[in-house]
């Protein structure tokens, strides 16, 4: 490399490996040995930039991968086309206003075998037209208007300038409209947040180097330009500025470039453009004898003077940042060529006949089938770990525990009468009194009391498995959904055959609480020996309690083991049932507890089998009836893939292919760098 290329002080900031040859190897030290970048600058760089060239024709991009690029902005006549002008020995479109409408891609080559230079424009998906240096102008005017209109709007559509010609650097630069805040006649009057838009997807990125061109006739600080690439590069570590028109305004450029007020962390590059009718040849030399004998511009240090200087650093740059980015851009099209593969495996492959659709069909069954199974039957959610409401065996068993809590543990007692004791059984007894032997206790009346009781939580199971059925319809539709989301067209068939089902399984289970409720009003019977016990430790207090109501000496407040502290005065009244009442409290309260237990433990079995005997069989059988009926017209549904789903398998396979062959251009390129970099 020259000696001009001997950096200023502040240049020798640390920004992705800029700083000379020793930064350019170690950052491509990821790709290639030091010798593989080092030995010969076209042989080694040019592979690079064909490369992301080739990638970005590709438009990976698309795909979210970022690539490398030299991003030029400036305020509107600030220079930037000039600039771009000198670096590629061609004349671009001049004009009033905006010339840049569109991003232009410029592809520069070096072609040292070239008589004359070769141009070639790329745009609109594809199109490609050759011209000439003398036509190129008008040809990118053509692109351009055929691109954003014939008026003065802009668009983000790209176009591409391939230039192959001797003595040019091997570059590529991304050249942006200049920004402009106030329209002009034919411009819209949000021209500038258009434009911003356009500059900062551009220069975003981090893989993006900012050439900043600012005009030295105006101070750093109020450009545009510099505002927004600080937005996104806060500390210039990835700006590059270039400073034009050095020669009309010499006075205090010295300082403005080295005191950088602007935080340019790549450094400056003052240059001298083309004026007039001279030729690229002749302002290269004007711009030397400028730089080496002008009283004050002499004094900038020749390392930060010149368009060949600008073109070795853009150059260095440009070899280090690709070298830095290669490996990263390799990763990610492997990891998005994974990832687009694997979910293309997981849609479901194109249906052709009845019977694709039908061995489909059957086999979400069984994916349903066997979620359901583990969610609602072996309490196993590893499938939705954090989802806790479709942890189904769980979810039923607190639904249990509340229908447990919501029956009373006591018999209940009358709750409309004046709740004195026993004053309920009392009344039962007088009403059931027959012409029979003294303190006989009729049957009638414990069967009375005991329907009585029996109604009063006769709802509760019913509204257990009201509960119980409409969480299994949640969970078996979310499961459904889940299973059959390639194949929304047949899940309204599929929710309205679970809506069927469930209206069934709540059939069942309405008459099984019917016919539970109906057994306990029936008759009074239990095998539990619980049922003796718990009677005889009651009457154990009915002596006691005899004394209270007999003896009228006795406290009327008596305290009993079972049903706590009572008063029996009023029971002094009603001596000849005193004893009888106690007896049927008794016998009501020891019976209670079988009551409930048979209510809780018939209706779990009840619940538990119906939702294995939902999941094992009937699902599978409602669903078959709902898409396999009527000539299979639920399955023929199948056949024809919904919007999205054939919209996505063709974005999908689209993606595929673009980054297998942006995988094969990496590839390419990395085995050439690793086999000119071996020993």
């Amino acid at each position: 490399m020259s000696k001009k290329l001997a950096m200023a002080p502040k240049q020798s900031k640390d920004m992705a490996g800029v700083d000379g040859k020793a930064l350019v190897v170690a950052a491509a030290s990821d790709v290639v040995t030091s010798s593989a970048i080092a030995a010969s600058y076209n042989d080694q760089i040019r592979p690079l930039l064909d490369a992301v060239d080739r990638l970005r024709r590709l438009k990976v991009t698309q795909e979210g991968i970022q690539l490398p690029t030299i991003v030029v902005v400036g305020d509107q006549s600030s220079g930037k086309s000039s600039v771009l002008e000198s670096l590629a020995g061609i004349s671009l479109p001049r004009g009033q206003g905006i010339c840049t409408r569109v991003p232009l891609v410029m592809r520069l080559q070096d072609d040292p075998s070239a008589d004359s230079a070769k141009l070639q424009l790329e745009y609109s998906n594809g199109r490609v037209v050759t011209t000439s240096e003398a036509q190129v102008a008008d040809a990118i005017n053509a692109a351009t208007a055929e691109i954003a209109g014939s008026g003065k709007g802009i668009s983000d559509a790209p176009i591409t300038l391939v230039v192959r010609k001797r003595g040019v650097p091997d570059l590529t630069l991304v050249d942006l409209p200049g920004i402009t805040r106030v329209p002009v006649k034919g411009q819209p009057d949000d021209i500038y947040d258009q434009i911003a838009r356009i500059i900062k997807e551009y220069i975003a990125p981090k893989e993006s180097i900012i050439l900043n061109v600012l005009s030295a006739t105006v101070d750093f600080p109020t450009c545009e330009s510099i505002r927004m690439s600080q937005q996104v590069d806060r500390t210039g570590e990835r700006t590059l500025a270039v400073v034009t028109k050095a020669d009309k305004a010499p006075e205090g450029l010295l300082e403005k470039v080295t005191m950088d007020e602007v935080n340019i962390g790549l450094g400056y590059v003052c240059v001298r453009n083309r004026i007039g009718e001279e030729t690229y040849d002749q302002a290269r030399v004007e711009e030397e004898r400028l730089f080496k004998y002008h009283p004050l511009l002499s004094k900038i240090d020749e390392s930060m003077v010149g368009i060949p200087v600008l073109a070795q650093r853009l150059m260095q740059i440009q070899s280090t940042i690709i070298a830095k980015c290669l490996p990263d851009i390799v990763k990610q099209i492997n990891d998005r060529l994974s990832r687009n593969s694997a979910e293309l495996d997981q849609m479901p492959p194109d249906l052709n006949n009845v019977a694709d659709a039908v061995r489909v069909f059957f086999h979400i069954v069984k994916q349903v089938s066997a979620s359901l199974e583990k969610l609602l039957v072996r309490g196993e959610f590893d499938e939705f770990p954090e989802d806790r409401n479709l942890h189904g065996t769980a979810r039923i068993a607190e639904m249990m525990n509340g229908y447990l809590k919501r029956l009373p543990a006591q018999c209940p007692v009358d709750s409309n009468g004046d709740n004195l004791f026993l004053m309920e059984e009392v009344r039962v007894l007088e009403e059931t009194k027959g012409i029979n032997l003294p303190n006989f206790l009729p049957r009638s009346a414990f069967l009375v009391l005991l329907k009585k009781k029996v109604e009063t939580v006769g709802h509760v199971p019913q509204d257990l498995v009201d509960e119980v059925w409409g969480y299994v319809e949640d969970v078996v539709v979310k499961i459904l959904a889940k299973h059959s989301e390639n194949f929304p067209q047949v899940q309204s068939s599929c929710r309205r055959a679970v809506q069927s089902l469930m209206d069934k399984a709540r059939a069942r289970s309405a008459q099984h609480v019917k016919e539970l409720i109906e057994m306990e009003l029936i008759a009074d019977y239990t095998a539990n020996p619980d049922y003796m016990k718990s009677w005889t430790e009651i009457m154990d207090c009915h002596e006691d309690f005899m004394e209270a109501v007999e003896d009228r000496s006795k406290p009327t407040s008596i305290s009993l083991e079972v049903f706590g502290a009572v008063d029996v005065s009023h029971l002094r009244e009603h001596v000849g049932l005193a004893g009888q009442a106690f007896d049927l409290r008794a016998r009501l309260t020891a019976y209670w507890k079988s009551i409930v237990l048979r209510l809780v433990d018939g209706l779990a079995l009840h619940v538990l089998r119906g939702v294995k005997r939902l999941v094992e069989h009937d699902l599978e059988t409602e669903l078959a009836d709902e898409l396999l009926g009527n000539k299979m017209a639920g399955v023929e549904r199948m056949l024809s893939p919904s919007p999205s789903t054939g919209s996505k398998r063709e974005r999908l396979k689209k993606s595929i292919v673009l980054l297998r062959q942006s995988k094969e251009v990496v590839a390419n390129i990395m085995d050439r760098i690793s086999a000119s970099g071996e020993p």
